[in-house]
């Protein structure tokens, strides 16, 4: 049998895909499920290698640092030779004929060709400036794409949260109406009076609308993410995966030193120094005079022709401009370094504020998952089974329920912050995504 078109086995899969999410179907992005990117969306690293590949921002933010690297070789090479040709007495008033400004037809035509000649070292103090000025746009690069991937992780964490909060709104929906179930059960027995099903219902009525909250807010950062991704709003994602466990252990020491040496900011302000160190080592190369040599080819209207050798020295006499261009190269140079120390104090502080909340999520997912959590799961089943037993009112097991909903959804707030703040630290140690 020939196998269907892909385009509509695309459709099904699309199809399949957003059963299994059980998401209602809006008019903002309904029928692109059969779109490109439809493999995106369950793992960070494969959205960080789309957003490498497709992202504007990005691209010119190569583009601009190889620019600069372009700039290197020509930085380093001769000035352009210039042409002139003179023409003596156009007037011919010593011949006797009409003006005219035709070589050849005046009293003497000079034609002469000039190479400017850069002092000693001058050029490759030029092309030591661009080859620091090409690292630093390449410094600059790498920081604009530390923040992009941090970003698209960040917001892939959101939208996992959000992803997982939908999860835990339906399972509070389905608990819910259990709940209703067993309440509408004892009431048609006469153990339950009809206000505990009243109250049951609403119950199940506000969930539907936190339920509604929820996939609205999926779809926000479903919006978002695909704006990061340069993707449309509406390009469809797969459901997000579980993220790789969190490490046991980070060293400290080791991480701090790596974000005062290794931060993209800091290696950016790094990278500054060596283009401020430069420009003033070419500052003070001013001191030394330029040259030009000349080469004239004489050619009178009459008589034999001749050539000339010109020998020409710029004479560095602005010594006051000259002195001001050198206190300016140097207090660039202390604003660059005080620059650079300035950075590597920030990624410090951030780091040690990502640290402390990293460490604080650690601590509380691991109160929440092993202490909290079962304590409150313990406590619905007590209640619903003194429910069940006739030893406790429909109110105590409505709230030991919404107790356990709370517990799951703080659970999950304090491991996406948690997942934050690590990536943060990555981000400042200079780990590269």
């Amino acid at each position: 049998m020939k196998p269907p078109p892909f385009s509509i086995r695309m459709r099904a899969l699309a199809g399949l895909l957003s059963c299994a999410l059980a998401a209602p179907v809006t008019a903002f992005g309904a029928d692109s499920g059969a779109t490109e990117g439809t493999a995106l969306g369950a793992d960070v690293r494969a959205l960080i290698e789309h957003a490498r590949a497709h992202s504007p921002a990005y691209a010119a933010d190569r583009a601009e640092a190889e620019a600069a690297r372009e700039r290197v070789e020509p930085a380093g090479a001769l000035p352009d030779p210039r042409f002139e040709l003179e023409l003596m007495d156009f007037t011919n008033t010593m011949n006797g004929r009409s003006a005219s400004v035709l070589p050849g037809q005046v009293g003497e035509t000079r034609y002469r060709v000039v190479q400017p000649l850069p002092g000693w070292g001058k050029r490759e103090l030029a092309a030591e400036a661009a080859e620091a000025q090409a690292r630093r746009a390449a410094a600059m690069r790498d920081a604009g794409w530390a923040e992009r991937a941090a970003a698209i992780e960040a917001a892939w964490l959101r939208y996992y949260a959000a992803d997982r909060e939908l999860a835990l709104a339906r399972d509070a929906l389905a608990l819910l109406q259990e709940l209703e179930t067993l309440a509408l059960a004892r009431y048609r027995l006469g153990l339950l009076p009809q206000q505990a099903v009243l109250r049951a219902q609403r119950e199940i009525s506000e969930q539907r609308l936190v339920l509604l909250t929820r996939e609205q807010a999926r779809r926000g950062v479903v919006a978002m993410l695909n704006g990061l991704l340069a993707r449309a709003p509406d390009a469809p994602l797969l459901p997000p995966a579980d993220p790789a466990p969190l490490p046991d252990a980070l060293d400290a020491g080791a991480l701090f030193e790596r974000a005062r040496a290794r931060s993209p900011e800091v290696l950016s302000a790094a990278q500054g120094v060596d283009v401020a160190r430069a420009e003033r080592a070419r500052t003070y190369r001013e001191r030394a005079p330029d040259f030009s040599v000349g080469l004239t080819y004489n050619r009178p209207d009459e008589g034999r022709p001749s050539w000339d050798l010109m020998f020409e020295v710029m004479i560095p006499l602005q010594q006051g401009s000259r002195r001001a261009r050198e206190r300016e190269a140097e207090l660039m140079l202390t604003a660059a370094e005080a620059r650079r120390e300035a950075s590597a104090d920030a990624a410090v502080g951030e780091l040690g504020a990502a640290w402390a909340r990293y460490g604080g999520g650690r601590d509380g997912l691991r109160l929440l998952r092993d202490s909290l959590l079962p304590q409150v799961l313990a406590t619905r089943d007590a209640a619903r089974a003194a429910l069940v037993g006739g030893q406790a009112d429909f109110d105590s097991v409505l709230e030991a329920e919404r107790q356990l909903i709370a517990v799951r959804e703080r659970l999950l707030q304090t491991e996406i912050e948690t997942r934050l703040a690590l990536s943060e630290i990555e981000k400042l140690s200079g780990e590269t995504k």
